[in-house]
């Protein structure tokens, strides 16, 4: 017999999963927001709920699914994160499609741009591209530098 490999095909080792109230919206929300792939939906028998689907941003799957109390399953907020090119357009693609911003998008002292908005199932996503490759003392420094530039209370 084959050995099978224990990741499906185009997962990798960890994969997210949103238990949400309204998956079939989200799905279509995110499609807007953030250009999200639709891979396979499995509905509930009653064709009103998902029991499971699977979406692609940037090359990287999520499971979305309805949240179903009576089996346990909640809906629950996440947080994800989305690198790649361009942030600045897919920053106005979300927020233009409805996420709202909760950190402006900008340049952060790792070295990345990015910025911070949620969509209504209060998923919370971080887009952010990698603008500057730092060594630890120097991201370690301009976080030192951005503490000593906050407001003190």
């Amino acid at each position: 017999m084959a050995k099978v490999n224990p990741i499906p095909q185009g997962l990798h080792s960890v994969t997210a999963q949103l238990n949400l109230d309204g998956a079939a919206e989200a799905i279509a929300f995110y499609k807007k927001a953030f250009g999200a792939e639709e891979v396979m939906r499995a509905p509930d028998p009653s064709g009103k709920k998902i029991w499971h689907a699977q979406i692609r941003v940037n090359g990287t799957s999520v499971f979305v699914n309805d949240a179903f109390p009576e089996m346990g399953s909640a809906a629950q907020p996440a947080t994800l994160w989305i690198y790649g090119d361009d942030v600045d357009a897919r920053w106005k693609r979300a927020t233009e499609a409805g996420c709202q911003v909760k950190m402006p998008l900008m340049e952060q002292f790792w070295g990345d741009k990015m910025g911070v908005c949620t969509d209504k199932w209060n998923v919370t996503w971080c887009l952010a591209q990698h603008v500057k490759d730092m060594t630890p003392e120097e991201i370690k420094k301009a976080e030192q530098a951005f503490i000593a530039s906050m407001p003190k209370k």
